[in-house]
């Protein structure tokens, strides 16, 4: 280990990493207990009580998707599904009714053990820095775990405002599938970066591309639910409420990830001399871009909703993880110092 690095910071980064993966486990099967046996679909809601209570909920919700959602069939989901995008809880729940407590147990557990994955997750990333002196992504190893707690912060950040929970189990999966191949295939040992990313620059251009990878990952989720959903009753939402889900994430993270792009050209241009080179992570940054904004152009001018754009959006998901992952380990450029061992 360089004798510039702090030693025992990078040491304890490593272990938190382990004790990140190890909490986003445990919060994954919290998640899809909640998800199998708690209230479904994450709303958090009671069941009415009694064939006068039902008759009201389905009314209130009829008129709900009156207000929130075009007619059936308009927005490209399926006309059978149950109003306001779910199948309805009635399906789901045993004759019981209410939901057993060790699942309600089960739900609060898994928002506790994801909130303490993301205090570890962060703490990681900030001790990597303070050993290292310097922003903590600088090679693909930081690059990826900065982009999982990306992906971890956007979906605790929709939690909170509104019902994703049965997002959770898939999300922590992700999150610890990507943080377990870091550590497994990526991980190199904290030290000073190459000259050409000695800049402030990192800080903005990096920055932005993590953000905006974070919430196209929320998204990509989204969109591999709306596709794997069967058309019978579900713990998952409706196939309309997860294209809702996906459209958010990606109106927000397409600036983002048009300003990454921009500062990524301006940084170029300070370092070799040039916005544009066709370097292969300059390519499929812009391919990755061009994806999304056919996926927003076809949903804002062609009305298109459901299949069709879901198919796009994971298009655009594959170029993006490429460009992520694939350019820095298969292809040869310009940015070819992420120190892959």
């Amino acid at each position: 280990m360089p004798t510039d690095v702090n030693a025992g910071l990078a040491t304890l980064s490593d272990q938190l990493i382990l004790a990140t993966v190890l909490l986003y486990v445990f919060a994954m099967i919290g998640y899809a207990l909640d998800l199998g046996f708690g209230r479904g679909r994450g709303a958090g809601r009671p069941v009415a009580a009694g064939r006068g209570a039902q008759a009201k909920v389905a009314v209130t919700a009829g008129a709900v998707q009156t207000l929130d959602r075009p007619a059936d069939g308009a927005d490209g989901s399926d006309a059978s599904e149950a109003p306001n995008g779910g199948s309805g809880d009635r399906q789901d729940r045993p004759a019981g009714g209410a939901p057993p407590a060790w699942a309600a147990r089960a739900a609060t557990v898994a928002v506790t053990l994801s909130g303490l994955g993301w205090v570890a997750h962060l703490g990681a990333i900030i001790t990597r820095g303070l050993a290292v002196g310097r922003w903590p992504w600088g090679n693909m190893y930081e690059f990826v775990v900065a982009i999982c707690f990306a992906a971890v912060t956007a979906f605790l950040v929709m939690q909170a405002r509104q019902p994703v929970r049965f997002l959770g189990a898939f999300v922590s999966l992700a999150a610890a599938l990507g943080l377990g191949f870091a550590v497994r295939y990526l991980h190199v040992q904290a030290g000073p970066v190459v000259p050409a990313l000695n800049s402030y620059w990192i800080a903005i251009h990096v920055t932005a591309a993590i953000c905006a990878s974070g919430l196209f990952i929320l998204a990509g989720v989204a969109g591999i639910l709306y596709l794997t959903r069967g058309d019978g009753p579900s713990r998952l939402p409706g196939r309309a409420e997860l294209d809702r889900v996906a459209h958010r994430a990606i109106v927000i993270a397409f600036p983002i990830w048009t300003f990454a792009v921009i500062a990524g050209a301006l940084w170029a241009d300070k370092a070799w001399g040039r916005y544009w080179g066709w370097d292969p992570k300059e390519v499929w940054s812009f391919i990755a871009w061009i994806a999304y904004a056919a996926y927003l152009h076809a949903r804002a001018t062609a009305g298109w909703r459901g299949r069709a754009a879901v198919i796009i959006q994971l298009v655009a998901f594959g170029c993006l993880l490429f460009n992520l992952v694939g350019v820095n380990i298969f292809l040869s450029g310009l940015h070819s110092y992420a120190q892959v061992p």
